[in-house]
């Protein structure tokens, strides 16, 4: 009994060394993939769509408009 309270000690003792602990916020989680990202791409594609057919029209108008002058 006398022997093993100087090897618990030293158990003890080195289980606490001077090394720092890794970060555990360095390693960024992973992405989970959920069922609406892909709802989300399709509608940012349509917006990007939209846009260009918007911007399209207004040149053709600016093209009508300089025809008719």
């Amino acid at each position: 009994m006398k022997p093993l309270l100087p090897i618990a000690l030293l158990l003890a003792l080195a289980g606490c060394s001077n090394k720092a602990p890794e970060p555990q916020a360095a390693a960024a989680p992973k992405r989970v993939a959920t069922p609406w990202d892909d709802m989300k791409k399709d509608e940012q594609r349509a917006k990007d769509v939209k846009k260009l057919v918007d911007d399209q029209a207004k040149q053709q108008q600016k093209a009508l408009q300089q025809a008719e002058q």
